[in-house]
């Protein structure tokens, strides 16, 4: 099987240098997320849900912790999403790698 040819308005890959920090500040990105991403999940929705209990969601009243396990921490990832969204198109920008640099 041979690879499909090169599309002639690819651009050339960065320098290798940059390749590392590109990746090194990606994983950090990822392993910031996702630790946020499991302090909520777990740890509002299950270790510290006793707690939380004693705080009411105003105008719902249903307890906060009841609130994290069921639909916060839901909501908690979907901004993580939007907030990786920004980070890597910074980096993108940052790095030259951007979709829509010419």
């Amino acid at each position: 099987m041979t690879n499909p040819p090169e599309d002639s308005a690819a651009r050339a890959d960065p320098p290798a240098g940059s390749s590392d920090g590109y990746w090194r500040k990606n994983l950090k990105y990822l392993g910031i997320l996702l630790s946020v991403w499991f302090a909520i999940s777990y740890g509002a929705g299950i270790l510290f849900v006793e707690p939380l209990n004693n705080f009411r969601l105003p105008g719902t009243g249903f307890p906060l912790g009841f609130w994290f396990a069921q639909q916060g921490a839901i909501y908690v990832f979907v901004v993580l999403i939007f907030v990786y969204v920004y980070l890597m198109n910074r980096l993108d920008r940052e790095f030259g790698v951007d979709e829509d640099a010419e």
